[in-house]
């Protein structure tokens, strides 16, 4: 599972942090603790004013879509009550980052590196979170011009 911070200063995305979460504990139940546990942390840590995550997407593999849900679950509910928290489907971070909304993972992560002015190699899971920080600094930066009620975050 990745993670990826910016901060919004103007028009620019700086890069604050990213990487991934890796549970390495037995049974699943432990994994899951340890991805609350480490989010739980990483908040701490910096404190976001906002939580952006990608939308669950359905696959044909019914054992995978469950995992990735709970995993999702155990994220979520380590940010705080009153965190407003924004979902993106999968082709809107694309396009929104990349300008194709079939992208590939290597096309995100290039963007990546490139807006944020990172070097060297990124993690596929840490590039995607990043990708959803950078949609949704995207996203908030349009709809302050619409209108603060056309965001359309959930409070936590």
């Amino acid at each position: 599972m990745g993670y990826g911070l910016i901060e919004c200063l103007g028009v620019e995305a700086v890069h604050v942090a990213h990487g991934c979460i890796v549970p390495h504990e037995a049974g699943v139940a432990w994994r899951l603790r340890a991805i609350f546990e480490a989010v739980e942390a990483l908040i701490a840590q910096h404190r976001p004013d906002e939580v952006a995550v990608e939308r669950v997407f359905v696959s044909r593999n019914a054992d995978s879509a469950l995992k990735l849900g709970q995993a999702r679950g155990a994220a979520l509910s380590a940010v705080p009550r009153g965190t407003t928290v924004f979902e993106y489907a999968p082709r809107a971070i694309k396009m929104a980052v990349v300008g194709f909304g079939g992208a590939d993972k290597r096309q995100v992560a290039h963007m990546m590196r490139t807006l944020l002015r990172l070097s060297g190699t990124l993690a596929a899971d840490a590039s995607d979170a990043l990708a959803v920080a950078v949609c949704h600094a995207h996203s908030r930066r349009a709809h302050e011009l619409i209108g603060p009620s056309a965001l359309g975050g959930s409070p936590g």
